[in-house]
This record gives structure tokens, C-alpha cells and sequence, in this order.
């Protein structure tokens, strides 16, 4: 079953498994993946936290043990200590966090730090706030306390100087939302900043890490719903095209940025490479097959982060080729151009992109808050 991943894994693809949840660590199945099909990181966000705590509370057919997928005692005490929501929902996520670092701890050390990663994120409602975002990341870092974890920060134009900062005070990052080719350089330009800026604290580049996580099947769910509405043959024919071309120029810059002579100076001081991550990489169109995003995107040195239905329908069939990446610019730049003259603005649309993934993030939040509100005035203590 796992042959495809082992080909991928092979052909320099680090396997990261996007979700998350405390039955998923206590059940043996994060340590079954990794043992069996080549998972060597964690990613999380708000969306999989809330989905993991919330699950099972106010269902009367879960037992007590299975309530809210395994978070009852802890909330339980937490509501004890009459904690606010905010701190109860920190110490959740990081708690999920640190046993799936300590889980993931021989990858990381088998790898020099490269893999064996949990990547945490930044409160979402933070992310056009620099300095609150780098006092959080900090914090954050503190709290797991964990030398294979990742902070996330989103790629938004206050988030840029956070990843320089964070990066400088040497905690590695993961940086988040990522759509358009433009914002990706101004990533990569951070990074290389803040490693300058650890370099200059006397910091060993070598112990800080870091993956830009560029989004995949969200580009194609826009543009395509762009082109269905045009209805012409014309349009028709660039559909599920515009999501890989992107990534793919991505992948263009970085071999430009990771060749420069500003990035063989970091190098020289034992500075890693920022690897590009493939996020969003489970296929939303029934149309097209469902291991479109990770036989497609084949390319040494990159991640490529799935849900696991994108993990087992790879085990299962996927088609790896060996590099599917490199070389296919041009053919690239004529797919986004080709949506060009269509009339759909790339600029645009990446934008759009960009405020609905802070939105959508920010929305799961506040619904864990409201969750984990209520369950901890339901499991508070009576007064009596």
C-alpha cells in the first residue's frame, strides 16, 4: 500500500499529515503513520482544532470517555481552575502539540531537525498585527517547549516583518497562506532577512528552520468557478489548470532565491533553505483525480502537506514519476495567461484568496471559543 509514498518520499518529498487530534495520538495512529507510511510532520490550524475538540460534545450517544474526542479531563480540571476560554483552548492545542512533537522526536533527529516538525499556529484574529503576532509566536514556542515544533504565521503584509522578527530570534517558522508568486518572494525576502538578523544575534543558523506553505486547490475552486460562469469552450479548457501552474512558478522562484548570492553568504553560516509546502492539497473537483496535487507537484527538497484521504488514495494508486515540476515554466506562465486573457485578474483573485483564508481561520476560532466556552460552564464546579 505505501509503495507510491515510499517513490514520493524518494524522490525528496517530505510526507506531512494535516490534521490532528488527541485520539489520533493516543489511539497509536499518528505513530502507525509515521511507521508505516512515510509521515514526517504534523501541520494544524484553527479549522482541524476545531474540529477535533469540538467533536462528540453535546452528542448523548458518545460515552463520558469519548466525549469531546478525549479532552473531557482536561477540561474538567481546567474548568476547575475557572481558566479563561482563551488560556483552556492554549492549553489544549499545545498539549496535542508537545505529544505529537515528542511522537515525531526520532524523525527529527534522525533528519538533523529538517523533519519530525508540528507546526502550531498564531491566534488567526492576530494576523494584521505584527507585534502581537511575533509576543504570540514566542509564546507559543515557550509553551510546547519543543525543539521540532513550528510557529505558523500568515503570509499577510503584517505578517512579513513578524517572520523576520520570529525567525531572527531564532524560532522556526512555518509561514502560512500563501497564494500569489509575488507574496511568495516577499516570504523568501523575510526569511533570508531574519536569518541575517539571527546571524547578527550570533544565533546557529543551522538549528533554525522553516517550510512557505503555498496553497494549492483553493486557487483552482476560485478560478474555476470563474471559468464555469464565462461557459465558453475557450474557458472550458484551462480549468484545473491555474492551481499547479502557480505552484510550480513558485517552485521557479525558489531555485532563483536559494541560488542568489544573498542566500550563499546565510549558507555559508550553516543557514537552511526555506522549503516550499504544498498545503490545500486535497482535491475539492470530483472531476479531476484525487492525487492530482501530489503526482503533479514531484519536486526534491519540497512538502507536501495531506489530509488523510489524499494520503491513502496516494498509497493506493498514485503515479509517481519522478519530477514533475521542474521544467515546466513556460507551460506554466501560458496556463496563467491563458486565465488572463480570459478576463479573470490573477491579482485579484489571489487577494480574495488571502482574506477568505485569515476569514475562514478566524471564523473556526471563534467557534472553538464559543464550544469551549460552553463546555467549560458546563463542567465548572457548582459554588455549594
Amino acid at each position: 500500500m505505501t509503495d507510491a509514498l515510499k517513490r514520493l518520499s524518494d524522490e525528496g518529498v517530505a510526507i506531512w499529515l494535516d490534521d490532528l487530534s488527541r485520539k489520533r495520538i493516543t489511539s497509536g495512529n499518528l505513530a502507525e503513520l509515521i511507521d508505516q507510511s512515510h509521515v514526517v510532520g504534523v501541520t494544524t490550524n484553527p479549522s482541524i482544532f476545531q474540529k477535533a475538540i469540538s467533536s462528540g460534545w453535546g452528542s448523548p450517544q458518545s460515552s463520558e470517555a469519548e466525549t469531546g474526542g478525549g479532552y473531557e479531563q482536561q477540561l474538567t480540571d481546567l474548568a476547575a481552575r475557572k481558566v479563561t476560554v482563551e488560556e483552556a483552548i492554549r492549553m489544549i492545542t499545545t498539549a496535542d502539540v508537545r505529544d505529537a512533537a515528542d511522537i515525531l522526536r526520532p524523525v527529527f533527529d534522525a533528519t538533523e531537525g529538517q523533519d519530525g516538525r508540528v507546526s502550531i499556529e498564531v491566534d488567526p484574529r492576530l494576523a494584521h498585527n505584527t507585534r502581537a503576532t511575533v509576543a504570540e509566536a514566542k509564546q507559543l514556542a515557550w509553551l510546547v517547549d519543543r525543539p521540532n515544533t513550528l510557529i505558523k504565521i500568515p503570509a499577510t503584509k503584517a505578517g512579513l516583518p513578524a517572520i523576520a522578527e520570529t525567525i531572527g530570534l531564532g524560532i522556526s517558522v512555518n509561514v502560512t497562506l500563501i497564494f500569489s508568486l509575488e507574496r511568495y518572494r516577499e516570504v523568501m525576502d523575510a526569511y533570508l532577512t531574519g536569518l541575517e538578523k539571527a546571524k547578527e544575534r550570533g544565533l546557529d543558523l543551522s538549528k533554525i528552520h522553516s517550510v512557505a506553505s503555498f496553497f494549492v486547490s483553493r486557487v483552482d475552486t476560485e478560478i474555476d468557478k470563474r471559468i464555469d460562469a464565462l461557459g465558453t469552450d475557450e474557458a472550458k479548457a484551462a480549468r484545473g489548470k491555474a492551481g499547479l501552474a502557480n505552484a510550480r512558478l513558485a517552485y521557479e522562484a525558489y531555485e532563483e532565491v536559494f541560488s542568489s548570492d544573498r542566500w550563499a553568504a546565510l549558507d555559508k553560516a550553516h543557514g537552511n533553505k526555506q522549503r516550499p509546502l504544498w498545503a490545500s492539497t486535497g482535491v475539492k473537483d470530483k472531476a479531476y483525480k484525487d492525487t492530482l496535487y501530489v503526482d503533479d507537484l514531484v519536486a526534491p527538497n519540497t512538502v507536501n502537506t495531506m489530509p488523510e484521504a489524499t494520503l491513502d488514495a496516494t498509497a493506493d494508486h498514485g503515479q509517481i514519476t519522478g519530477d514533475t515540476v521542474t521544467g515546466t515554466y513556460e507551460q506554466s506562465r501560458a496556463e496563467l495567461a491563458a486565465v488572463e486573457k480570459l478576463g479573470i485578474s490573477y491579482d485579484e483573485v489571489v487577494q480574495l484568496l488571502e482574506d477568505e483564508g485569515v476569514e475562514k481561520f478566524e471564523a473556526a476560532w471563534n467557534d472553538l471559543l464559543k464550544s469551549t466556552e460552553a463546555e467549560l460552564k458546563r463542567l465548572a464546579p457548582s459554588e455549594a
